[in-house]
């Protein structure tokens, strides 16, 4: 199989959306997010029973690394969703969602920690590989700086490190979109707790039924301020080591609260976070799961004690997230679903909790919790733990 682009995305979407159909349809899997755990469950375990030719795998493989197809992903997504977003809710929601956030991660943190403890787990190894990793912010910008850090301290080897904090970090996704879709069935059966202010409403752009040829340019000028805002993120990091999606994040969120682009603009933006959301979505969750989901660690890490741990630790943030969401005048299950995406695996973790939930359009805000709480989650976590070691 040519590890070819136009090979790989047809493979990619073919796979993925096979996938996607088989979760929609398997009894009982279906109401907990199916569609999304299948695809990225089912390529991890056929890769591992070599049930997918060893070629094919290869070329997958290849492509995903080397043409980084996730970041691209991560770019219409993100700046898509920010560009096209009313200034207000933009503004008002970044606000107000710090709140349940750091409530959430507080309580997560101390309630995780002492159902390890209260299962027989050590309160060191409980906090600081099985909690922390989960609300780190993902594998590349959590696990990796998490772990540098814990190595030098104590000067051991990084990779061995990672090893042990990969599985709660998957598993804590896994959890987390079986929390968000419960929460989004359980806003459609009692709507008082979908009341407040919705982070999705008042959308004051226009948006067309039919493309014309005006909206086609939009689209295009609009993916080429997402790709020049990464491209000024990749430069920043050379200088600074930030994390290109952190500044990319940052650099929308500038320009966007400066009233920088045209409602024109704005147009193509929404068109270009919609398609991606749609079109890209169950491919990029099928090239994840066949990549960067080992299936081996997963089942090495599924014991009663450390599936009880990450789910206790998940389920606080969403019932935090709902508790304190709904007395900060949010949309409680907005708000919820939100700070589960606290414990997703990066962007790609975000897009997959948030299409469990049919909600792609708060992946803004979901990137904030991802990003921002799993920077600051990894400083106090490596203060603490250079003062608290076994």
């Amino acid at each position: 199989m040519p590890g070819e682009i136009s090979v790989m995305l047809a493979v990619l979407a073919v796979l993925g959306f096979s996938c996607a159909e088989l979760g929609r349809r398997l009894p009982g899997l279906k109401q907990i997010g199916g569609p999304v755990i299948v695809t990225i469950l089912l390529p991890s375990c056929l890769v591992h029973y070599q049930l997918i030719p060893v070629a094919l795998v290869r070329s997958i493989e290849d492509f995903w690394h080397t043409t980084n197809i996730l970041y691209l992903f991560t770019v219409g997504v993100i700046v898509g969703g920010i560009l096209s977003m009313d200034r207000q809710v933009l503004i008002k929601g970044f606000v107000k969602l710090f709140i349940p956030l750091a409530a959430g991660s507080v309580a997560a943190a101390i309630i995780g920690t002492l159902t390890g403890m209260a299962l027989g787990l050590d309160a060191h190894r409980t906090f600081f590989y099985i909690v922390v990793p989960i609300m780190a912010g993902g594998l590349g910008e959590g696990a990796i700086p998490l772990t540098l850090g814990y190595a030098a301290i104590l000067n051991v080897s990084q990779p061995e490190l990672f090893a042990q904090v990969t599985p709660p970090i998957v598993l804590g996704n896994l959890c987390a979109i079986v929390c968000a879709t419960v929460l989004h069935r359980f806003g459609e059966h009692f709507p008082k707790y979908s009341a407040g202010q919705c982070l999705s409403a008042n959308r004051l752009i226009r948006r067309q039924a039919h493309l014309t040829p005006t909206t086609m340019e939009s689209l295009a000028t609009a993916g080429m301020v997402a790709l020049s805002l990464y491209m000024v993120g990749i430069l920043v990091n050379q200088f600074t080591g930030w994390p290109a999606p952190i500044v990319m994040l940052g650099l929308a969120i500038l320009v966007k609260l400066t009233c920088a682009i045209s409602p024109k603009l704005e147009d193509g933006a929404y068109l270009m976070q919609h398609f991606f959301a749609k079109a890209a979505a169950y491919p990029i969750l099928f090239g994840l799961g066949l990549t960067l989901a080992p299936w081996q660690d997963l089942l090495t890490a599924l014991t009663p004690v450390y599936l009880i741990t990450i789910f206790v630790t998940v389920l606080t943030l969403a019932l935090t997230g709902l508790i304190v969401g709904r007395w900060a005048g949010l949309n409680p299950i907005e708000s919820a679903i939100i700070n589960v995406c606290h414990s997703g695996m990066g962007s790609v973790g975000d897009m997959a909790i948030l299409t469990s939930a049919n909600r792609m359009h708060l992946m803004p805000f979901a990137q904030l919790a991802t990003r921002i709480g799993g920077a600051l989650m990894i400083i106090i976590a490596l203060m603490m733990f250079s003062q608290w070691q076994v």
